[in-house]
């Protein structure tokens, strides 16, 4: 098959013709399509385009200024709006040109964007707008984005009925060919009925890509001939008395809209039948749900005739036009209403069918029954399982099939799977890695803060201590009305930059006015990073924000920095500002919260994202350094992650349990880790990351055969769930264009919003062999073809495993475990793959299921894990379970111009291991592999002995070995469990890490060949210690400060290490400090432990026992981490030492191993 010749600017370039476009390219080529309209018909038009982003068109400003120069060929000035209402201003002025001398142009149509929130922003200008009127080659389309299922809002919404409020016609596009439509639709309504005219966009529609149909002259338009308007028109004018403009409304601009909708055809009866009973009235998405549930009913076009089913789809859900309804509803004995939300088509449908004679009128239902039972829940999102089910009942009186039985037993054995999960781990969104909310929104003990817009606001789901959020821009507003009465008498407000600028500056004035006690964070972060990293919508430079504030009338300023000193003057700045290192945002928050009435910091430090982008196009330098964790000395205390929240640093499991490093591919250089009480931390300065050797780029590998490809008799279904951040949804684009390439049929559902920060991605990818074979963008529950799984935590959530089907399913997974956000907060968190495969190979079938640790093979490869996921694809083209070729995915990632031989190698290698798995597994083989564990008590014993000889001498070795022997002596279990404990844990005691022991460590020629394996060139070391001989107290904790020291350190660990044989002697200058006592005495009190264990050991303690033996695994870190561990820990033991004097009750689980 011939590839069609594609360039990547087709979008905006190709003036008609097939192209393959995402909702929000859609939208910004919807413009320049009226623009080329207005020019064939002899207008010189342009467009104006203001308003505010956020998901779902978090991206459509992103997509204007990439489109710029299109932008100004076609006269088309996007000036984005501070926020959504001075926005919809902007765009009533455009409206106003012509009313007035010196107007360039014959009219000017605008559009405005806003979230569904920021709809309800702008209620007051919609009206007066609205009522006011657009100019007669003007026009106002009002783009609303909603999100039904609050998937990356703070509320459900829809905003309909506030469009109602201000008499505004609300369109509803079911897919990206009708945004194009239904825009140049609206545009024309707009001229014609004077109306602003409300476009509903959802993800479904703007988060998808489609092959849509391109042309300005495919919508044709029909001026109602039928329709009396006043003779002095429907247009915007000046003067214009309220009164007036109110008759025109109400009396004329309303009804025009609605005649506009019957000469245009807007409501279209998609399925009809000659002996009619039962009517399904849809709109929008739910048109497409329907048809889907159909579809799994086996209810196809010839069937519905035969059954009496006909549907009618409503393009213009408000206001409802008659006569197309009147004409449907005659002869049904039922009217079934499929909307999502709250009612707008029923409401209005009762209203009209109410006059009707009782014999002819139909029975109507849909959120409701007849009996007032929920039939179609105005919750969340309706989905086709949901409509399905609604459908086979009020069909049940007329007809039913075997199908239609056997869809509704597999909904509700599914339902009764997903009700048990096998596990509760989740992927959460979170902080980017270096993001500076991971420091930016602690907070010092005893206080509290509250959460607003943007980022911070996963602080929520952080232990933070932060509850409560408000609506952007008024953030700290909700204080006011708590604060006099309640003893609390102060609280911390996040509020992120871009908010400020929005309105978030107004709530600050706000609390000034009221004289609360209230620490405003503002979140300087020079991005608005929750929608993608846009500028601020103006010029906000840290001391103007100084400045502003300041004239409010704030008490006190701090500014607190990651560089406090990179200013290059302090001048420009507030008089009040005091500038502080991030290192001491507690002792700041703590003197600012017993400050009377408003306080600010200023938290400076740019968005870690907008920081990578900018140092990979050379506009932001790099600096030349990186942290690196020595796993010896690291003790997986976890106090790095607590310092850092960062998602950079992983755990590392080794012999001696687990412990952390850092992903140098993912860490955006915060440094925040390295404050971790530990001296582990090296920080490595000049030379550079050295690539991991790429063992595939040489291999010779047998030629692949090509595999067969799934048929597409109808449209094939592959889900792919994923990690945010990670790429997965570039494999979905490349298979949509792909698909283009080769002239089929294709939509690619992405979820966006809060996904995108390391939460869980699930694209819904369809391929058919025409486009018109696709109805629902989004894969029906039990529909799945091929999961192709990304990640495993996500495939095995229960959004995936309702949409597999053992009788189609097919799935490939990437085994890899990847840690979730939950490994910040909790060291020994957990992946629980074993459970995870369980459910996956349940939901699919043992030989339908292929585990591949595509991460592991496709960094040894080609020494990159980014390549996973092509790798990934590679793997299920081979296996025969993606329908397109290997020509159009090859010239697809040459189309998308992103590290092209990479992915493509990917690509390969990923065929390669689906073909010979083995093989490939041979090759990726490392040239010196790991160690094996030591799994016997033997193994462990002999391992432990040698570390111990080199830890001390053989006679400190020969200590350990008497103690562990009797143990296995005296141990009754079946599988050895305490004697592997105690093996395990009395080393990890003996084997105290004090400084003669950090030496040796760092002396080691394996944290040479470690350092070696990450870096290369000229490279200095700084190593990041806290001695207690020489480290100042925190004045506020009394804990050490770190230390940064030179690569001299080097030589003196090299000197320490030689005088261990003074450890715990009376020579020992360290060994009398109060932390090697009391390691000491543990030891000796864990030889205590386990003499009664010795003692007291019976088969129906024997769980205790061991839990007993193992408890210090709990004891990790040093100085106060470690006190604070091992308090905890004594604890613990006089709770098992009491259960073991008793007789056991339960299995004894000292932790949750947690998602």
């Amino acid at each position: 098959m011939s590839l069609a010749e594609i360039r990547l600017d087709d979008k905006y370039r190709v003036a008609t013709g097939q192209l393959y476009l995402t909702g929000t390219q859609a939208l910004t080529r919807l413009p320049m399509l009226q623009k080329q309209r207005d020019a064939a018909f002899g207008l010189n038009t342009a467009c104006f385009i203001s308003g505010y982003r956020g998901s779902p068109l978090g991206n459509l400003d992103k997509s204007l200024w990439d489109a710029k120069q299109f932008l100004q060929e076609n006269h088309i000035h996007f000036q984005p709006g501070v926020n959504e209402e001075l926005g919809a201003t902007a765009v009533w002025g455009s409206q106003q040109a012509n009313l007035f001398p010196g107007a360039r142009y014959d009219g000017v149509f605008a559009m405005w964007y806003g979230k569904g929130p920021g709809v309800d922003r702008c209620g007051d200008v919609f009206k007066h707008g609205n009522s006011a009127g657009v100019s007669p080659h003007g026009g106002v389309l009002l783009l609303a984005g909603d999100d039904h299922g609050c998937k990356s809002s703070t509320i459900a919404h829809q905003s309909e009925h506030a469009f109602i409020a201000a008499s505004i016609p609300v369109l509803n596009p079911a897919n990206v060919q009708e945004m194009l439509d239904y825009g140049i639709i609206g545009w024309e309504l707009s001229r014609y009925s004077g109306c602003w005219v409300a476009l509903k966009t959802i993800a479904e529609n703007v988060d998808s890509s489609a092959v849509v149909d391109v042309d300005p002259l495919r919508v044709k338009i029909n001026l109602p001939t039928d329709f009396q308007l006043p003779e002095d028109g429907v247009h915007i004018r000046w003067p214009d008395p309220p009164l007036a403009q109110e008759k025109r409304l109400n009396m004329y601009k309303i009804y025009a809209a609605r005649a506009f909708a019957l000469a245009n055809n807007l409501d279209q009866i998609k399925l009809d039948s000659p002996n009619p009973r039962l009517g399904i009235i849809t709109t929008g998405k739910s048109y497409l749900d329907v048809r889907q549930a159909l579809d799994d009913l086996g209810l196809d076009e010839e069937l519905c005739a035969r059954v009496g089913l006909r549907v009618l789809k409503i393009g213009m859900s408000w206001p409802l036009e008659p006569v197309s309804v009147h004409n449907f509803a005659e002869g049904l004995d039922e009217i079934l209403v499929v909307e999502e939300k709250r009612s707008i088509i029923e409401d209005q449908l009762t209203g009209q069918l109410y006059n009707w004679p009782v014999g002819k009128r139909p029975r109507v239902v849909g959120e409701f029954d007849e009996q007032g039972n929920s039939l179609l829940p105005n919750l969340a999102e309706l989905t086709p399982a949901m409509i399905a089910r609604v459908i086979a009942k009020r069909l049940a009186p007329i007809y039913t099939s075997p199908q239609i039985e056997e869809r509704l037993a597999f909904l509700a054995a599914k339902e009764a799977a997903l009700a048990a999960p096998k596990h509760d781990t989740k992927r959460t969104p979170h902080f980017c890695s270096g993001c500076p909310h991971n420091s930016s929104t602690q907070l010092p003990e005893g206080s509290r803060a509250l959460g607003g817009i943007g980022c911070h606001y996963m602080t929520q789901w952080m232990d933070r201590r932060t509850d409560t959020f408000t609506q952007m821009g008024g953030e700290g507003a909700t204080w006011i009305g708590q604060a006099p009465f309640t003893d609390t008498k102060h609280v911390f407000q996040n509020l992120g930059d871009g908010t400020y600028f929005h309105s978030g500056h107004l709530a600050l004035r706000a609390a000034v006015a009221s004289g609360v006690n209230i620490t405003y964070k503002i979140l300087y972060n020079d991005a608005v990073a929750m929608t993608g990293g846009q500028p601020i919508d103006g010029e906000l430079r840290i001391d103007q924000l100084s400045q502003q504030v300041y004239a409010e009338g704030v008490k006190r300023i701090a500014l607190v920095s990651d560089e406090p000193d990179k200013y290059p003057t302090r001048a420009t700045f507030a008089p009040i500002v005091t500038f502080h290192h991030r290192r001491e945002l507690d002792a700041v928050q703590r003197e600012l919260r017993e400050i009377k009435g408003t306080t600010v910091i200023l938290y400076d430090q740019t968005c870690a994202t907008e920081k990578r982008r900018r140092r990979k196009r050379g506009k932001l330098a790099d600096p030349q350094k990186r942290a690196f964790i020595n796993p010896a000395v690291c003790e997986g205390c976890g106090d790095c992650s607590v310092k850092s929240n960062c998602l950079s640093v992983l755990p590392l499991e080794t012999e001696l349990g687990r412990k952390r490093e850092i992903d140098q591919n993912a860490c955006n250089k915060d440094f925040s880790c390295v404050e971790g009480f530990c001296p582990s931390f090296v920080t490595v300065h000049g030379g550079g990351l050295r690539k991991p050797e790429a063992l595939g780029a040489k291999a010779l590998f047998v030629a692949l055969p090509e595999p067969r490809q799934p048929d597409l008799s109808r449209p094939w279904n592959i889900l792919l769930p994923g990690v945010g951040g990670s790429g997965v949804t570039t494999v979905g684009a490349l298979l949509g264009m792909a698909a283009h390439l080769e002239g089929k049929g294709c939509t690619v559902l992405d979820q966006a919003g809060l996904a995108q920060k390391f939460g869980p991605v699930i694209s819904h990818i369809r391929i058919a062999a025409k486009q018109d074979d696709i109805y629902a963008v989004r894969i029906a529950a039990g529909e799945t073809d091929l999961l192709l799984a990304c990640d495993l935590v996500v495939a095995a959530g229960e959004e995936s495993l309702a949409k597999l089907n053992d009788k189609i399913a097919h799935a490939v997974v990437n085994s890899h475990e990847a840690a979730t956000a939950e490994f910040t907060r909790n060291p020994d968190a957990q992946v629980p793959g074993a459970a995870m495969r369980e459910a996956l190979v349940e939901a699919v079938g043992e030989s339908k299921t292929h585990f591949v640790d595509a991460t592991r093979l496709a960094t040894a490869l080609l020494g990159d894990t980014i390549a996973s996921n092509l790798f990934m694809l590679g793997f299920a083209y081979q296996k025969g379970l993606v329908p397109v070729s290997a020509e159009a995915i090859n010239k697809a990632i040459e189309l998308n111009g992103v590290s092209i031989p990479l992915n493509q190698q990917a690509f390969l290698w990923g065929r390669r291991a689906a073909h010979d798995l083995a093989a490939v597994e041979q090759l990726a083989k490392p040239k010196t592999p790991d160690a094996p564990r030591c799994e016997t008590f033997d193994e462990i014993v002999a391992d432990r002995m040698a570390r111990l000889t080199a830890y001390q001498d053989a006679a400190y070795a020969q200590r350990y070995l008497e103690l562990v022997t009797r143990v296995r002596q005296a141990d009754s279990g079946a599988d050895q469990a305490l004697s592997r404990a105690v093996a395990r844990y009395y080393f990890k005691l003996l084997a105290y890490k004090d400084e003669y022991e950090v030496a040796r460590l760092y002396s080691e020629p394996a944290f040479r060949q470690a350092l070696e394996a990450q870096f290369e060139g000229d490279y200095r070391l700084h190593f990041h210690l806290a001695p207690s001989w020489l480290a100042k107290p925190d004045p506020r904790t009394g804990a050490p400060i770190k230390r940064e020291f030179g690569p001299w350190m080097l030589k003196v660990f090299g000197v320490l290490a030689r005088f261990k044989f003074l450890r715990g002697s009376v020579f020992d200058p360290f060994g009398h400090s109060a932390e090697r006592k009391v390691e000491r005495e543990l030891i000796g009190e864990y030889e205590q432990w386990i003499e009664l264990l010795l003692r007291e050991q019976r088969p129906d303690n024997y769980r205790t026992a061991v839990a007993l033996a193992e408890l210090p695994e709990q004891i990790r870190g040093y100085g106060h981490v470690k006190e604070h561990a091992l308090a905890k820990a004594r604890e613990q033991a006089e709770q098992l030492k009491a259960r073991l004097l008793v007789s056991e009750i339960a299995a004894v689980q000292l932790f949750e191993p947690a998602a």
